[in-house]
């Protein structure tokens, strides 16, 4: 109930907003058009101020001030005058020079402008003299025309940083309950694994030191690393420089003892040492993420081919599966969370793995490439130094 009143009234300040929006736009054309009708009015009295200084000079009659005055008093509006032949007599507020811009296509250029924004206004005299007067919009409907463009510009930028802030509070919000389940489910394992640890130390002691219970305890202590790497979430681990390779190594024979036997496992790992700022914890569940993502590509049959290199300043690491790929529309969701394309699941281990990777390690994660029905390569990138 709480949340269909929240959606009623996040709908209804949305409906208001729109409203707000209508209603200035409205309000902003009802302005234009009233501005424009006195424009075409102070235009048709300059005309009319004209006509009456023809009529005063074909009878040598002196033309009154008031005349003078408005003709004089036009304003920024731009003005071309003709005459019956289409011929320009005269011009107001346009930027031309008769003396230096001897080219007269420009004001011809005008004249056809202002021919589409406004209708012409005419001179006539006895029949004796017949002239229009075209004009341009001012300065101040050009900004108004282009007002309410700005203003939805404004409206947009606006919706779209506070669009940004909802999605970056309910991401954070998201991030503190992963991280407060991460840190419960680690509270919780951590009880029954104490238990389990003193368990196996009574049959250890008692003399049974079977293969089974060798690893048993490799199990118990694997889920202690696990319980660490879950405590860890939301807070940034402490980088220790470390072989890289005994890490990897150690992280593939776990799997690939606990892997389908029709798995195909070929790994080129250096020969010398490669130190490098990690968090062994961590940077391991990343490889077992991908690790795992690629036996459930290919349903615990096929190759899994892991190569690290090396150069001045990077370590690579490659895993490579020949899997069925991932779809090119699927591509740029992968390490979103959620993301997954299995019936069961969270969609969390490519996410986790670029958090580790990236954020905690300064590093890189990237799908190298992919083929449908063919596999795909992952490739994570770490820095040597800090």
């Amino acid at each position: 109930m709480f949340n269909n009143s929240k959606y009623i009234i996040n709908n209804y300040w949305i409906l208001i907003s729109f409203a707000i929006v209508v209603l200035i736009l409205w309000n902003t054309n009802m302005l234009f058009q009233i501005l424009k009708k006195e424009e075409r009015t102070k235009m048709e009295l300059w005309a009319t101020a004209q006509k009456e200084i023809i009529k005063n000079t074909s009878l040598n009659l002196d033309y009154g001030n008031l005349t003078f005055d408005v003709i004089q008093k036009i304003g920024n509006t731009p003005i071309i005058q003709i005459n019956s032949k289409g011929k320009i007599i005269d011009y107001r507020n346009i930027n031309w020079n008769k003396k230096t811009d001897k080219d007269s296509s420009y004001l011809y250029k005008k004249l056809d402008l202002f021919k589409k924004q406004n209708k012409p206004i005419s001179i006539e005299y006895e029949n004796l003299i017949t002239q229009k007067i075209y004009y341009g919009n001012s300065d101040l409907l050009k900004k108004l025309k282009y007002y309410p463009i700005a203003l939805l510009f404004i409206i947009f930028l606006f919706a779209a940083v506070l669009y940004f802030i909802v999605q970056t509070s309910k991401i954070s919000e998201q991030n503190k309950l992963w991280v407060g389940m991460a840190k419960e489910t680690a509270h919780q394992i951590g009880t029954p694994l104490t238990s389990l640890m003193g368990w196996m130390t009574i049959i250890k002691d008692k003399g049974s030191n079977s293969e089974s219970i060798i690893e048993m305890e490799k199990d118990i202590d694997r889920l202690s690393v696990i319980t660490e790497r879950f405590s860890k979430i939301g807070s940034f681990p402490k980088l220790n420089r470390q072989d890289i390779n005994i890490i990897t190594q150690k992280t593939i024979i776990y799997l690939k003892k606990r892997s389908s036997n029709y798995i195909k496992w070929n790994f080129n790992l250096s020969k010398k040492k490669i130190n490098v700022p990690l968090n062994s914890s961590l940077f391991s569940w990343t490889l077992e993420n991908l690790i795992n993502n690629a036996i459930d590509s290919m349903k615990g049959k096929g190759t899994i081919n892991i190569t690290l290199e090396e150069n001045k300043d990077i370590v690579k690491i490659k895993i490579q599966d020949t899997g069925k790929g991932i779809h090119s529309k699927d591509i740029n969701q992968i390490f979103k969370p959620g993301y997954t394309s299995k019936k069961r699941g969270w969609g969390l281990g490519l996410s986790l793995s670029k958090r580790i990777i990236e954020d905690y390690h300064k590093g890189k994660i990237i799908l190298k490439e992919s083929k449908i029905n063919k596999g795909s390569t992952f490739e994570i990138q770490l820095n040597k130094r800090n």
